[in-house]
């Protein structure tokens, strides 16, 4: 099963756990337009929209008003979200390849709640460098490992350490995703790390759900 699918199974229509998502994603968002200040013009790609179509899914096709200055990337052949986001460019990629652009062909570059989903930190740094060489901006989330509710298996508190998030994905039966091929909880020193890789102005801090060191997610921004 995709792991964007393995992650809407926790998030049922509806629910309290749907909402707050819902509430997290809008909030990168407005963070999104603050920190890239994106004009009518820009191009702009997003990389690892989803094909799973909901109200927590494609934050960026779902609220940015123009639909058609986005070329969105995935690695299926997105039939969901091209019939949902007709005026988006869809290009399927590879994992954890070159980016099918030329240098600089964007403006802006976002990747939401992907990094954590690249397999290895030789992949994220791959990852970070081609964004970053496609595009002039770069704006990358991913889940806080500190907020209190692990995102993909909704587990509160367990996951802080490696070995009672084993612990707990084993009696919960969730096993996979304590394979870093799977995922890889990130914290704002990791983050941090990928800053001395490009030689642009870089910023890490909190966005998402709103609790400073335990917000839901945390941001990634080049400049």
């Amino acid at each position: 099963m995709p792991v964007d699918q393995q992650y809407y199974r926790e998030v049922a229509s509806g629910s309290t756990a749907e909402k707050l998502l819902v509430a997290a994603r809008d909030r990168i968002f407005q963070d999104f337009i603050a920190h890239m200040q994106p004009s009518a013009s820009d191009e702009i790609l997003d990389v690892g929209v989803s094909d799973v179509i909901n109200d927590g899914a494609n934050v960026l096709e779902r609220s940015y008003p123009h639909q058609h200055k986005i070329t969105a990337c995935g690695l299926g052949e997105g039939v969901g979200f091209k019939a949902a986001f007709p005026l988006c460019r869809y290009v399927q990629i590879e994992p954890n390849t070159r980016l099918p652009f030329a240098d600089n062909e964007f403006e802006v570059a976002t990747s939401n709640a992907v990094l954590e989903h690249a397999g290895s930190h030789q992949n994220q740094v791959l990852l970070v460098k081609e964004l970053c060489r496609v595009a002039r901006r770069v704006f990358i989330t991913v889940p806080n490992r500190f907020f209190p509710v692990e995102h993909h298996t909704a587990i509160p508190l367990a996951h802080y350490l490696d070995g009672t998030f084993r612990i707990a994905c084993m009696i919960t039966g969730k096993s996979e995703w304590t394979d870093e091929q799977n995922l890889i909880l990130m914290t704002r020193k990791r983050l941090l790390a990928f800053t001395a890789l490009i030689a642009r102005s870089a910023a890490v801090g909190y966005t998402g759900l709103s609790l400073g060191p335990l917000s839901s997610n945390l941001y990634l921004a080049f400049r």
